[in-house]
């Protein structure tokens, strides 16, 4: 199955990249290098065997749960402690707007 330079271009354009020229040439072939060496996959005949459509398979929620440690928490005081700024339990930053209150 070898791409066309439309084929290409279409691919290009959809993930925003401008190729232009040579370029456009050089990626059609370096596509159809990587396609023509995934080509033996195809040789497999693996009936009993599902696809794989993502790494982690049926999982549905790999985290932990959100459960705050109390022995290693840090108190406001100590978290604010070093801040430049603070107010209201809170980290004080410039605004990167433009806007001052």
């Amino acid at each position: 199955m070898a791409l066309s330079e439309d084929d290409v271009r279409g691919i290009a354009d959809y993930a925003r990249i401008a190729l232009e020229g040579d370029e456009l040439t050089e990626m059609c072939a370096y596509l159809n290098d990587a396609v023509t060496m995934l080509e033996p996959v195809l040789a497999y005949n693996l009936p009993d065997i599902d696809p794989t459509f993502h790494p982690i398979g049926s999982l549905s929620n790999v985290m932990r749960d959100d459960i705050p440690d109390t022995e290693r928490a840090l108190g406001i005081e100590a978290a604010l402690g070093n801040a430049g700024s603070a107010r209201d339990r809170s980290f004080r930053v410039p605004s990167i707007l433009g806007e001052e209150e």
